[in-house]
Protein backbone atom coordinates (compact mmCIF):
# COMPACT_ATOMS: atom_id res chain seq x y z
CA UNK A 1 0.00 0.00 0.00
CA UNK A 2 1.37 3.80 -0.92
CA UNK A 3 2.37 5.37 1.94
CA UNK A 4 0.90 8.95 1.80
CA UNK A 5 2.03 9.71 5.41
CA UNK A 6 5.03 11.32 4.27
CA UNK A 7 3.33 14.37 2.25
CA UNK A 8 1.56 15.34 5.12
CA UNK A 9 4.02 18.13 5.88
CA UNK A 10 3.44 19.17 2.53
CA UNK A 11 -0.30 18.71 1.99
CA UNK A 12 -2.00 18.99 5.37
CA UNK A 13 -4.28 15.50 5.18
CA UNK A 14 -2.12 13.18 3.62
CA UNK A 15 -5.05 10.46 3.44
CA UNK A 16 -6.71 13.55 1.22
CA UNK A 17 -4.05 12.40 -1.80
CA UNK A 18 -5.18 9.45 -3.02
CA UNK A 19 -8.94 11.35 -3.37
CA UNK A 20 -7.75 13.68 -4.98
CA UNK A 21 -5.96 11.73 -7.62
CA UNK A 22 -9.54 10.24 -7.96
CA UNK A 23 -11.10 13.51 -8.32
CA UNK A 24 -8.56 14.77 -11.15
CA UNK A 25 -9.20 11.46 -13.02
CA UNK A 26 -12.87 12.08 -12.76
CA UNK A 27 -13.20 15.75 -13.35
CA UNK A 28 -9.82 17.76 -13.64
CA UNK A 29 -9.05 21.50 -12.63
CA UNK A 30 -6.34 23.93 -12.18
CA UNK A 31 -6.64 24.17 -8.83
CA UNK A 32 -6.29 20.41 -8.04
CA UNK A 33 -3.37 20.03 -9.97
CA UNK A 34 -2.15 22.61 -8.05
CA UNK A 35 -2.92 20.82 -5.19
CA UNK A 36 -1.40 17.88 -6.09
CA UNK A 37 2.14 19.73 -7.54
CA UNK A 38 2.63 21.41 -3.91
CA UNK A 39 1.84 17.59 -2.31
CA UNK A 40 4.24 15.75 -4.66
CA UNK A 41 6.70 18.27 -5.90
CA UNK A 42 6.69 21.17 -3.15
CA UNK A 43 9.44 23.87 -4.46
CA UNK A 44 11.06 20.66 -5.99
CA UNK A 45 11.57 18.11 -3.01
CA UNK A 46 10.11 14.60 -4.14
CA UNK A 47 9.28 12.09 -0.97
CA UNK A 48 8.96 8.40 -1.64
CA UNK A 49 5.19 8.62 -1.93
CA UNK A 50 5.63 11.25 -4.84
CA UNK A 51 6.83 7.55 -7.10
CA UNK A 52 4.33 5.93 -5.74
CA UNK A 53 1.75 8.41 -7.83
CA UNK A 54 3.87 7.75 -11.08
CA UNK A 55 1.35 4.73 -12.37
CA UNK A 56 -1.72 6.88 -12.01
CA UNK A 57 0.27 10.00 -13.54
CA UNK A 58 0.79 8.06 -16.09
CA UNK A 59 -3.09 6.48 -16.38
CA UNK A 60 -3.62 10.23 -16.45
CA UNK A 61 -1.81 11.31 -19.26
CA UNK A 62 -2.86 8.16 -21.88
CA UNK A 63 -6.69 8.78 -20.88
CA UNK A 64 -6.60 12.56 -20.82
CA UNK A 65 -7.47 15.20 -22.90
CA UNK A 66 -4.82 17.93 -24.28
CA UNK A 67 -4.20 20.16 -20.97
CA UNK A 68 -4.88 17.14 -18.55
CA UNK A 69 -2.16 15.06 -20.35
CA UNK A 70 0.26 18.19 -20.37
CA UNK A 71 -0.58 18.72 -16.14
CA UNK A 72 0.29 14.93 -15.81
CA UNK A 73 3.28 14.93 -18.45
CA UNK A 74 4.94 17.70 -16.24
CA UNK A 75 4.22 16.71 -12.77
CA UNK A 76 5.76 13.57 -13.46
CA UNK A 77 8.71 14.76 -14.84
CA UNK A 78 9.33 17.07 -12.22
CA UNK A 79 9.12 14.02 -10.12
CA UNK A 80 11.49 11.81 -11.73
CA UNK A 81 14.13 15.03 -12.20
CA UNK A 82 14.39 14.21 -8.09
CA UNK A 83 15.11 10.37 -8.46
CA UNK A 84 18.63 11.56 -6.94
CA UNK A 85 17.20 13.00 -3.81
CA UNK A 86 17.11 10.95 -0.34
CA UNK A 87 13.57 9.28 -0.65
CA UNK A 88 14.20 5.68 0.69
CA UNK A 89 12.68 4.36 -2.44
CA UNK A 90 15.77 2.69 -4.24
CA UNK A 91 16.36 2.52 -7.85
CA UNK A 92 13.39 4.64 -8.84
CA UNK A 93 13.95 4.02 -12.67
CA UNK A 94 14.10 0.73 -12.30
CA UNK A 95 11.05 0.27 -10.40
CA UNK A 96 8.85 2.90 -12.49
CA UNK A 97 10.68 1.74 -16.04
CA UNK A 98 7.52 1.00 -17.66
CA UNK A 99 5.49 3.90 -16.52
CA UNK A 100 8.73 6.25 -17.47
CA UNK A 101 9.14 4.49 -20.88
CA UNK A 102 5.28 5.35 -21.52
CA UNK A 103 5.34 9.00 -20.33
CA UNK A 104 8.28 8.98 -22.63
CA UNK A 105 6.59 7.81 -25.63
CA UNK A 106 3.60 9.89 -24.87
CA UNK A 107 5.84 13.11 -24.14
CA UNK A 108 7.30 12.81 -27.63
CA UNK A 109 3.89 12.61 -29.29
CA UNK A 110 2.60 15.46 -27.53
CA UNK A 111 5.69 17.91 -27.62
CA UNK A 112 5.32 18.20 -31.84
CA UNK A 113 1.27 19.83 -30.96
CA UNK A 114 2.05 22.42 -28.72
CA UNK A 115 2.56 26.01 -30.11
CA UNK A 116 2.64 28.00 -26.59
CA UNK A 117 6.27 28.11 -26.10
CA UNK A 118 6.31 27.84 -22.46
CA UNK A 119 4.46 24.70 -22.52
CA UNK A 120 6.80 23.69 -25.29
CA UNK A 121 10.18 24.19 -22.93
CA UNK A 122 8.42 22.67 -20.19
CA UNK A 123 7.45 19.39 -21.71
CA UNK A 124 11.05 19.50 -23.51
CA UNK A 125 12.59 19.61 -19.86
CA UNK A 126 10.07 16.79 -18.89
CA UNK A 127 11.48 14.40 -22.25
CA UNK A 128 15.03 14.98 -20.58
CA UNK A 129 13.86 14.12 -17.37
CA UNK A 130 12.35 10.41 -18.33
CA UNK A 131 15.68 10.35 -20.36
CA UNK A 132 18.07 10.63 -17.37
CA UNK A 133 19.87 13.65 -18.99
CA UNK A 134 21.69 15.49 -15.84
CA UNK A 135 21.37 19.05 -15.72
CA UNK A 136 18.96 19.98 -18.21
CA UNK A 137 16.60 18.21 -16.89
CA UNK A 138 15.91 20.54 -14.03
CA UNK A 139 17.73 23.49 -15.15
CA UNK A 140 16.17 23.91 -19.07
CA UNK A 141 13.15 25.70 -18.26
CA UNK A 142 14.77 27.80 -15.37
CA UNK A 143 15.68 30.04 -17.42
CA UNK A 144 14.50 30.07 -20.47
CA UNK A 145 10.92 30.19 -19.47
CA UNK A 146 11.50 33.15 -17.09
CA UNK A 147 14.38 34.85 -19.56
CA UNK A 148 17.36 34.70 -16.85
CA UNK A 149 19.84 32.08 -15.74
CA UNK A 150 22.26 33.10 -12.13
CA UNK A 151 25.68 31.92 -12.59
CA UNK A 152 28.82 32.94 -11.37
CA UNK A 153 31.90 34.15 -13.03
CA UNK A 154 34.86 31.01 -13.64
CA UNK A 155 37.56 33.20 -12.94
CA UNK A 156 36.26 36.35 -10.47
CA UNK A 157 33.28 34.55 -9.13
CA UNK A 158 30.96 37.66 -9.35
CA UNK A 159 27.44 36.54 -9.56
CA UNK A 160 25.97 37.30 -12.51
CA UNK A 161 23.05 37.54 -14.32
CA UNK A 162 22.56 35.75 -17.78
CA UNK A 163 19.55 37.18 -19.89
CA UNK A 164 17.94 34.89 -22.55
CA UNK A 165 14.25 36.26 -23.41
CA UNK A 166 12.52 39.38 -23.16
CA UNK A 167 15.15 41.64 -21.40
CA UNK A 168 16.98 41.09 -24.24
CA UNK A 169 20.83 38.56 -24.27
CA UNK A 170 23.48 40.01 -22.27
CA UNK A 171 25.56 39.14 -19.23
CA UNK A 172 25.14 41.77 -15.85
CA UNK A 173 26.73 41.60 -12.51
CA UNK A 174 23.65 43.83 -11.60
CA UNK A 175 20.12 43.91 -10.97
CA UNK A 176 19.48 45.47 -15.11
CA UNK A 177 15.42 45.18 -14.31
CA UNK A 178 15.93 47.80 -11.55
CA UNK A 179 19.17 49.97 -12.13
CA UNK A 180 19.42 51.69 -15.57
CA UNK A 181 23.59 52.50 -15.52
CA UNK A 182 24.03 48.67 -14.91
CA UNK A 183 26.93 47.31 -17.85
CA UNK A 184 25.16 44.79 -20.34
CA UNK A 185 27.43 42.87 -22.49
CA UNK A 186 26.14 41.24 -25.49
CA UNK A 187 25.90 37.28 -25.42
CA UNK A 188 27.91 35.43 -28.26
CA UNK A 189 25.20 32.86 -29.49
CA UNK A 190 26.51 29.38 -30.63
CA UNK A 191 26.32 29.04 -34.74
CA UNK A 192 23.68 26.35 -34.82
CA UNK A 193 26.40 24.32 -37.21
CA UNK A 194 28.75 24.25 -34.28
CA UNK A 195 26.57 23.16 -31.99
CA UNK A 196 27.05 19.53 -30.68
CA UNK A 197 25.85 16.84 -27.70
CA UNK A 198 22.64 18.12 -26.23
CA UNK A 199 23.05 21.80 -27.60
CA UNK A 200 22.45 20.69 -30.97
CA UNK A 201 19.74 17.98 -30.09
CA UNK A 202 17.94 20.11 -28.58
CA UNK A 203 17.85 22.63 -31.30
CA UNK A 204 17.43 20.12 -34.03
CA UNK A 205 14.04 19.06 -32.03
CA UNK A 206 12.98 23.15 -31.74
CA UNK A 207 13.93 24.09 -35.38
CA UNK A 208 12.01 20.74 -36.06
CA UNK A 209 8.60 21.34 -34.47
CA UNK A 210 8.77 25.17 -35.47
CA UNK A 211 9.78 26.44 -32.20
CA UNK A 212 11.91 29.25 -34.00
CA UNK A 213 11.99 31.46 -30.68
CA UNK A 214 12.99 28.54 -28.46
CA UNK A 215 15.48 27.29 -31.22
CA UNK A 216 17.02 31.37 -31.30
CA UNK A 217 17.19 30.91 -27.43
CA UNK A 218 19.29 27.78 -27.34
CA UNK A 219 21.81 28.98 -29.28
CA UNK A 220 22.60 31.25 -26.70
CA UNK A 221 22.38 28.97 -24.09
CA UNK A 222 24.92 26.94 -25.60
CA UNK A 223 27.05 30.35 -26.19
CA UNK A 224 29.29 32.25 -24.81
CA UNK A 225 29.00 35.44 -22.03
CA UNK A 226 31.56 37.30 -21.11
CA UNK A 227 31.86 38.81 -17.37
CA UNK A 228 31.28 42.20 -17.11
CA UNK A 229 33.80 42.77 -14.57
CA UNK A 230 36.80 40.84 -15.62
CA UNK A 231 36.09 40.37 -19.15
CA UNK A 232 36.36 36.37 -18.74
CA UNK A 233 34.65 34.71 -21.35
CA UNK A 234 33.10 31.65 -21.20
CA UNK A 235 30.62 28.59 -21.86
CA UNK A 236 27.01 29.53 -20.52
CA UNK A 237 26.11 26.19 -20.69
CA UNK A 238 29.23 25.14 -18.45
CA UNK A 239 28.91 27.75 -15.61
CA UNK A 240 24.91 26.58 -15.53
CA UNK A 241 26.13 22.82 -15.34
CA UNK A 242 29.04 23.63 -12.83
CA UNK A 243 26.24 25.75 -10.66
CA UNK A 244 23.87 22.51 -10.38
Amino acid sequence: MTDWSQLSHAYGSAENLPALLDQIEADPNAERWNDLWSALCHQGSVYSASFAALPRLTTIAAAGDEKERLHALLLAGAIIAGADQPHGVGDVRDKYAIEIAALLRMADEHLRMLSDRADYIYLLEAILSFEGIPVWCEYLAWGLVAGEYDVSCPDCETSLFIAIGDYGYFSASGDYALEDDIRKVPLLPADPGDLHGIGQRLHGLASADGQNDVAAALTYLFGNAVCPDCGTDFSVADQIGGAS
